[in-house]
């Protein structure tokens, strides 16, 4: 993949000078997504009932593909360790197989002043406005608050901001992922298809 603008500081893992961090992990077990990636309505919701349950928030979650391996992307936000109010910010995309998955994340915390993005894009929508129940389930509670502020349409008002640099990032490296033939060829993830029936059986 493409890492341009990164220095590796370990295996695997490799950070730039404006604070992300992009790594790739390699778990050897079966995925703990909620549902298939096909069924886009029950992974999202239940991607977005634990990103809560964890004390975060998913702002999207999008099905695809990486290197032609079918994928889902994750935006997800979640309190940033040590501080009362700053936040860190994950894109990443999940690729899963039947008995194992990939991963390739980027990260990166708020530095300095906190929530600025939240109160400029607050100030210009108006609070009535700002923050939305969530689009993937309205029984999605708790956690960190679904709002407007974390919608791509912003980003480029925000260009330093984490998110933004994630989220970019994140677009500009995937499609440039290689990926081993041997992790390509795995069983897909999901649920084993029903047996078809012999063409030659009468009903």
């Amino acid at each position: 993949m493409d890492l341009t603008g990164f220095t590796e500081r370990e295996q695997g893992v490799w950070t730039d000078e404006t604070g992300l961090v992009l790594s790739v992990h390699f778990f050897p077990l079966v995925p703990d997504l909620p549902a298939p990636l096909h069924e886009v309505d029950r992974l999202r919701h239940g991607l977005a009932r634990s990103a809560a349950r964890a004390g975060g928030g998913l702002i999207e979650a999008v099905p695809g593909a990486v290197d032609s391996v079918p994928a889902v992307r994750q935006l997800v936000k979640v309190p940033r360790p040590g501080t009362e109010h700053g936040l860190a910010f994950l894109a990443s995309w999940t690729l899963p197989k039947a008995a194992c998955s990939t991963v390739v994340k980027v990260q990166a915390a708020e530095r300095g002043t906190s929530g600025m993005r939240e109160a400029l894009v607050g100030a210009r929508v108006g609070h009535e406005n700002y923050f939305r129940p969530h689009p993937y389930g309205p029984d999605v509670s708790g956690g960190l608050p679904y709002h407007v502020a974390d919608l791509e349409e912003w980003d480029a008002q925000f260009p330093e901001h984490p998110l933004t640099l994630v989220r970019g990032a994140l677009r500009r490296i995937a499609p440039t992922v290689v990926l081993e033939e041997g992790f390509k060829s795995l069983p897909p993830f999901g649920p084993p298809a029903a047996p078809r029936r012999p063409w030659f059986r009468r009903a």
